[in-house]
């Protein structure tokens, strides 16, 4: 079983505004890029005193691929604490070298106007097959399932089916896909631990949205792939040990790189956040389009 969020989101602080994250392999050579932003949030948070100034975005660059045999220091810069909100600056450092770099703001909560344009159309999780049941038949599909099992402490499941599995059998689909997805243990009742928990699983399967038009799936030894920068606008409370649906798609990729947008919803149907993310794809025997 892999380590529990609560557990990897545990960072030790070493001085009032650096922190020590352990790091844990999810490939041979780096860590995972939603892991680094996850914990780079955790310390961000630490250092806001205010306990009702939750954050509400947060922006992020990935430098550096993370070394999964060394811990990252993560340096906290409490850039403002204003009348309505707070900004941190947060750089995470490994061999004395900056690997990634997070802004995020934080508000208290306060009234003021409001709408929702997407809505959630899904069928309740509670009702559809676990991912495994999803993928019965398809070896491929399964395998890369359990492997994602295995290493994150995420439960998902497909109202629409495995987009990869299309992949698989060499088709091309359309750049959308959506997951249900919720943390395998409880997080606990503090709402900062329910955002760093989302942050984690924003970056899960959201680049791999823009393969599927290309009949390319990540684990293809010809793709050189990887986060380049991530955003997360938090617009209402949630709790990432419930289930949330993320709509994702990719409405652009070109010139090596793809960008790709999610939406998360609790069961409700309130749109709990927003994310965007822009991705290095690569393919080495250039032969996709």
């Amino acid at each position: 079983m892999p380590a529990g969020l609560a557990q990897i989101l545990d960072l030790e602080q070493i001085e009032l505004l650096h922190f020590r994250g352990r790091t844990r392999p999810v490939a041979e050579t780096r860590v995972f890029g939603g892991e680094v932003a996850a914990q780079a949030l955790t310390a961000a948070t630490r250092t806001v005193t205010d306990p009702a100034r939750t954050v509400h975005s947060l922006h992020s660059y990935f430098l550096r691929p993370g070394d999964p045999g060394r811990p990252i220091l993560y340096q906290v810069d409490p850039v403002r604490d204003g009348r309505s909100f707070t900004t941190r600056r947060v750089v995470g450092i490994q061999g004395g070298e900056p690997i990634f770099v997070l802004s995020a703001s934080f508000q208290a909560p306060e009234p003021g106007l409001s709408h929702q344009l997407p809505e959630l159309h899904e069928p309740d999780p509670d009702g559809l097959p676990t991912a495994a049941e999803a993928v019965d038949g398809d070896p491929l599909t399964a395998g890369w399932l359990a492997t994602l099992d295995r290493t994150f402490p995420i439960e998902l499941r497909f109202p629409e089916g495995v987009p990869r599995m299309a992949s698989a059998r060499g088709e091309a689909a359309l750049p959308r896909q959506v997951a249900w997805m919720r943390s395998t243990g409880p997080l606990g009742d503090d709402p900062a631990m329910h955002a760093c928990a989302a942050t984690y699983a924003s970056d899960l399967l959201l680049l791999s949205t823009a393969l599927l038009p290309h009949r390319l799936m990540l684990g293809d030894a010809r793709l050189q792939i990887a986060s380049l920068d991530h955003a997360v606008w938090f617009h209402a409370p949630f709790r990432a040990d419930d289930w949330l649906c993320y709509e994702q798609e990719s409405p652009w990729a070109g010139g090596g790189r793809g960008l790709c947008r999610g939406q998360l919803f609790d069961r409700h149907g309130t749109l709990v956040a927003t994310v965007m993310q822009e991705g290095l794809i690569r393919v080495r025997d250039g032969a996709r389009g």
